[in-house]
């Protein structure tokens, strides 16, 4: 049941997002780890936190988290929690509310539980694959379930707020979308389209992280959506770090509609075969 993973998950990323919330309230200092990568002291502590944690409750499961050097506990069969202590870093620092903390345990290579939580506005998405999903927003839980729109050109699109792939206006195009909104965060996009503010989010790139999907996955498919890489097949948390082939995220409604169009899109960019 997960019961105890999923209370765990929840505990521990509010006790992180207490940590960014105070870092946050500062003036902190921002480094590069790589080219249009920032990272904050938020970040690390975070991280920190989460993994001593995740150890001492589960020691027999394997951690990767995104910033610990060591991911070589992704190879280990059996559980392996995901752990992205702070996903939407370049919103963190521009300080617009849309950061989160992502959690995700993955059971013999699939997604199986996620928490996210975004500490501004005290937001917490929460679900377990097979059976259901929740938000908690300021003490109040509701139940997680994507809308059954099915057809392509009244779905309301989801796209990232800093790094918008240029591809995307052309997959509109091919689907007559004409509804766009921006978030920062995975998780808080995902989080958009489980409670039913959005229906599709497409990440056209090869930058992403099963740190950034394991957690969102879990809680989309938990509410009744959809999850894959771009060509349209189940992403496998098997000790390969990079989310090499991008994410679909989309409702059940629309996503046999949606998939072609996107891996069509997915093979001219270079990201599928």
């Amino acid at each position: 049941m997960l019961e105890r993973e999923l209370d765990e998950a929840a505990s521990l990323a509010r006790e992180a997002g207490r940590i960014l919330l105070d870092i946050y309230a500062t003036n902190f200092a921002v480094r590069m780890k790589g080219q249009a990568d920032p990272v904050t002291e938020a970040d690390t502590r975070a991280n920190a936190l989460l993994v001593q944690a995740l150890r001492a409750r589960f020691p027999g499961d394997g951690i990767v988290a995104e910033e610990t050097a060591d991911t070589s506990d992704g190879l280990r069969a059996g559980r392996c929690w995901y752990v992205d202590p702070l996903d939407g870093t370049k919103e963190f620092v521009a300080k617009n509310g849309e950061f989160s903390v992502m959690l995700g345990l993955a059971i013999d290579g699939a997604a199986a539980l996620g928490v996210v939580y975004q500490p501004v506005g005290d937001r917490l998405y929460a679900g377990v694959v097979g059976q259901g999903a929740t938000l908690d927003e300021a003490g109040v839980r509701t139940a997680l379930r994507p809308t059954d729109e099915a057809d392509p050109t009244r779905l309301r699109l989801v796209v990232s707020r800093s790094h918008r792939a240029a591809e995307v206006d052309a997959l509109k195009a091919t689907l007559g979308i004409t509804q766009e909104a921006a978030s920062g965060s995975v998780g808080l996009k995902v989080g958009l389209i489980a409670r039913r503010d959005a229906d599709l989010y497409v990440h056209l790139s090869d930058k992403a992280s099963v740190w950034d999907t394991c957690g969102p996955e879990a809680i989309l498919r938990a509410a009744g959506g959809r999850f894959t890489d771009l060509a349209g097949d189940p992403i496998r948390y098997d000790g390969r770090v990079r989310a090499a082939r991008g994410m679909l995220a989309c409702n059940a409604a629309a996503f046999d509609a949606v998939a072609p169009a996107v891996r069509e899109a997915a093979r001219r960019a270079g990201l599928v075969g």
